[in-house]
């Protein structure tokens, strides 16, 4: 998507956030309490009583007002112990926006800058004559593959303590997905450097220095760095789905996630974080109003082409609803934080169950209770030859090459994803089309579509279109 393109869309969608921020705002305080509580509720049990999930914390607050802070189903199912309103859980990649906030602390203190390159800090390592840059690590540009798409690590590493920089040694030796700065894909390995740049800037552990200096500043009384050996009160054990019902997690040495993923939290806690961040809409306490927007500002590809992935946080704008937000996966646990600005309204789903049961879902569904439908912008029609667009395209994915297929079906588009279900696209403008929170860019060269990028929030995919 070029740049222009992106801006026109984001324009259209500021134009609804304007008309409809304040109606949002007034539902959440007309709607009666009891009912959302209620409505929370169901939302949450429905996985807990079909099996899918052993139990979930769940926080709704809206400005000063704690609708919802509850445990529902179970920490321990072999003990039969209700998740506690103060249950711990590993929150995998929410872990980010607390490294990218540890950088910019750093940044400030002129202890490093976003614009110095990695080999600043670690020089040995492998750039294979690319220049990698913090910000490049911070919004998955760096073109760095990804240890968690390496199978050797699940293979070898995943439950053995070693030497952090073994694992640098596996990554660094495998050809980057494209040049920095070319497209974006979700990177693990680009958030475990950045933990290391923050030990070699601030003299200190990562652990130690999260605690020093994000959750004692920030009032997170439960927080901690993960440890699958700690005795920790209150934890929640972690589940999967096996092939006949939820069975333990799998062992997973917390050397790996690290700054990537290796925080574990409680649902009020991270509310406490978001308060402490982003300070209903203006930034909080824990960083001066230049480097807050430097957080929440979007990063850039090389063209141009803005994101909507800033430093550890997904920015997006959907119906006119403005949203700041990430999600976790880690070994037995799933987890969603959104804070949406224009409705002062927090929520927080923690899951101890990795499987089919998603935390999104469960976030949406409860936003959608508090702050009605997203608006649908209207619908239009592409004026020209849909055949145009139509075939195969293919490029570098997540761990893999991506394979998609683009049909024209009763005056619509189709988007397929490999051997995934083909689903309509909706018409935005220009040569753009959505597909939900997706967004879809043709590239035309003279008379011929040539490519498709695809922005799915987390990953910003450059495909070719397949000429045979």
């Amino acid at each position: 998507m070029t740049a222009t393109t992106t801006r026109r869309f984001l324009s259209w969608s500021l134009l609804f956030s304007a008309v409809f921020a304040g109606a949002s705002q007034l539902r959440a305080q007309e709607l009666d309490r009891t009912a959302i509580i209620n409505a929370v509720d169901s939302i949450a049990m429905e996985p807990i009583d079909s099996g899918l999930a052993a139990g979930m914390s769940v926080a709704v607050i809206h400005g000063s007002d704690t609708i919802v802070l509850k445990g529902y189903g179970y920490a321990d199912l072999e003990f039969d112990v209700p998740t506690p309103e103060r249950a711990i859980y590993e929150i995998g990649s929410v872990t980010k926006q607390f490294t990218a906030v540890a950088v910019l602390q750093l940044h400030e203190r002129g202890l490093l800058a976003l614009d110095d390159e990695l080999t600043k800090y670690l020089p040995d390592y492998p750039t294979h004559g690319h220049r990698i840059t913090i910000r490049r690590l911070l919004d998955h540009t760096s073109g760095i593959k990804g240890y968690t798409e390496l199978p050797t690590f699940w293979n070898t590493m995943v439950g053995r303590s070693l030497p952090r920089d073994s694992l640098v040694a596996l990554f660094s030796a495998e050809p980057f997905d494209f040049a920095p700065g070319e497209a974006m894909i979700y990177n693990n390995s680009a958030y475990f450097l950045l933990g290391l740049i923050i030990e070699k800037a601030s003299g200190q552990p990562y652990e130690e220095y999260i605690q020093e200096h994000i959750f004692g500043p920030a009032g997170m009384v439960d927080s901690r760095y993960c440890s699958e050996r700690a005795v920790i009160k209150r934890r929640a054990n972690g589940y999967q789905m096996g092939d006949s019902g939820l069975v333990r997690k799998g062992f997973l040495v917390h050397d790996w996630p690290y700054a990537a993923g290796s925080i574990c939290s409680t649902a009020w806690d991270l509310v406490t974080w978001t308060h402490a961040v982003h300070g209903q809409g203006e930034g909080g306490h824990l960083l001066s109003p230049d480097a807050y927007r430097e957080l929440i500002t979007p990063g850039e590809l090389n063209d141009g082409t803005r994101l909507r992935y800033a430093k550890g946080l997904a920015i997006t704008e959907t119906g006119g609803r403005r949203q700041i937000s990430h999600g976790g996966g880690i070994f037995g646990f799933l987890s969603e934080s959104r804070y949406y600005p224009d409705d002062d309204l927090i929520i927080v789903v923690l899951i101890n169950t990795a499987g089919r049961t998603s935390p999104s879902s469960i976030a949406s569904a409860i936003e959608k209770f508090v702050l009605g439908d997203r608006r649908t912008p209207p619908s239009r029609t592409y004026a020209g030859e849909l055949e145009i667009f139509t075939g195969t395209y293919t490029g570098p994915g997540r761990g893999r090459e991506l394979e998609v297929t683009v049909a024209a079906d009763s005056g619509h588009l189709t988007l397929q994803i490999g051997s995934g279900e083909a689903e309509q696209l909706r018409y935005v403008d220009d040569h753009t089309f959505s597909m939900g929170t997706t967004l879809c860019h043709f590239v035309r060269h003279g008379n011929h579509i040539t490519e498709l990028q695809v922005d799915r929030v987390g990953g910003f995919y450059i495909l070719e279109k397949d000429s045979s």
